[in-house]
Formats: structure tokens, C-alpha cells, sequence
């Protein structure tokens, strides 16, 4: 059983990290993001699933991008 919650631990850290970001960015509380994200999955039929999973991809090639560099010859 411990196993089971190893795998629903590393989706949760790895889930609501996107909806933490965008709550960051948008300046609200994560929990609103979250719930608006299964509303719009509700009510669309997977529309805020596919959005949800967008903006993951984006803010990871975002990540890998534009790391930050704590000086010049870190190149």
C-alpha cells in the first residue's frame, strides 16, 4: 500500500505545481485555480483537462529555456 501513496504523492507535488504558478502569476490563491480547472473540465468535457496539460508542457519548455544563471561565464 505504500506504494499507492509514493504514486499519489508524486502526482499531487507534480499536479498542483502548475496551478500553484499560475496562481503566483495571476495573484490568487492556488485552490481557486484548481476548482476552476475541474469546473471547466465539467462543464466543457475535457476542454480545462486539455488546458490544464498545455499549460504544464509550456511552463516545463518555459523551465528549460530560461533558467537562471548566477553569472556570465555560467554559459
Amino acid at each position: 500500500m505504500r506504494w499507492f501513496y509514493d504514486i499519489l504523492y508524486y502526482f499531487q507535488k507534480r499536479g498542483f505545481e502548475v496551478c500553484r504558478r499560475i496562481a503566483e502569476r495571476l495573484g490568487i490563491r492556488a485552490r481557486v485555480v484548481r476548482t476552476t480547472f475541474i469546473y471547466l473540465t465539467f462543464v466543457t468535457l475535457g476542454f480545462g483537462f486539455a488546458l490544464y496539460l498545455f499549460m504544464a508542457f509550456w511552463l516545463r519548455i518555459k523551465d528549460l529555456v530560461y533558467t537562471k544563471r548566477t553569472s556570465v561565464f555560467d554559459l
